[in-house]
């Protein structure tokens, strides 16, 4: 205990708001302080540490190494000392807290709204933050403590990042029908001729769906590579493309009446959509009921699989 009569426990909270925002104004928003102490806060963080903490890297601030390795126990340090002086139960109506969590557009149209219903309704008090990134990104912001939960598909997750199946997706095809077959649908060798939309966070990615060709040999023609999956249906209607999707992003109701859906020409296996999160956050009683409410509000799509 020597150690902590060294630092006001006040200035934990400050490098915990610090390493994670990565900016003092920002940080300065989050604790409700000026910059000015903030920035004053950081000054004496460094000195106690004798590490600065905050870098600046390519024009942003970025965490030194040591920075890196003192946020995991940290937050896990305050997690544990708030529920050590706070209520002893924890009560969704009543808590107030703010969660950050990253997804797709994919999410936040199919999983986002009936979430947020139950949450205006159950838990008031909770805000959360959406943000967007590639699913590799998302496990380094997990991992990071950038992020507190991240929705998506997460093959390479390991070490202390933790994941919950939340339903099983599939892939299906649309194009415009005036541009297929009279039958509908496409030969494998009709579907590579085809100029294609591909979804994904960075031009030039290997989902499923890629990797699967490449096991093959195969490979098709990226017209069109954009992150937007609400955008990619409207790009169809009056065109040769082609696009290979998750099935629940493009409902009947939502695409053009002039396309038509098909199974794609070649076996893409399905695969889950799913919740990950840092292990430091097991404990976290808001947190879990979080992941459970998420994993309510999917229990329609897995009910659709089953």
């Amino acid at each position: 205990m020597d150690e902590l009569r060294k630092i006001d426990l006040n200035l934990l909270l400050t490098l915990h708001a610090l390493l994670t925002e990565k900016h003092v104004t920002r940080a300065a928003l989050r604790l409700h302080r000026s910059q000015p102490a903030v920035s004053h806060a950081l000054a004496q963080l460094r000195e106690h540490f004798d590490d600065p903490l905050l870098i600046r890297k390519n024009g942003k601030m970025t965490l030194s190494a040591r920075a890196q390795t003192l946020l995991p126990p940290l937050e896990a340090s305050l997690y544990g000392l708030n529920n050590l002086v706070g209520s002893p139960v924890f009560s969704p109506s009543t808590a107030k807290r703010r969660f950050r969590i990253a997804m797709s557009d994919y999410a936040a149209r199919i999983v986002l709204p009936p979430l947020l219903i139950y949450l205006r309704e159950n838990a008031p008090g909770f805000d959360l933050a959406i943000s967007q990134a590639s699913r590799e990104m998302m496990l380094a912001q997990l991992e990071d403590g950038e992020v507190d939960l991240a929705l998506g598909i997460f093959p390479g997750a390991a070490g202390d990042i933790q994941k919950e199946k939340l339903f099983p997706e599939q892939f299906i095809c649309l194009a415009d029908r005036r541009f297929m077959p009279e039958n509908g649908r496409l030969s494998l060798e009709e579907w590579l001729a085809k100029p294609h939309v591909m979804l994904g966070l960075l031009p030039d990615a290997v989902d499923e769906i890629e990797k699967a060709l490449i096991a093959r040999g195969l490979k098709r023609h990226i017209c069109v590579a954009l992150p937007h999956w609400s955008a990619a249906v409207s790009l169809l209607p009056g065109t040769d493309l082609v696009l290979t999707v998750a099935s629940r992003s493009v409902t009947p109701e939502r695409y053009h009446e002039a396309l038509c859906r098909f199974e794609p020409p070649l076996p893409l296996s399905g695969f889950n959509y799913e919740q990950a999160w840092h292990s430091r956050k097991n404990t976290d009683p808001a947190h879990q009921w979080l992941r459970h409410e998420i994993m309510k509000s999917c229990a329609a799509f897995r009910s659709e699989a089953g």
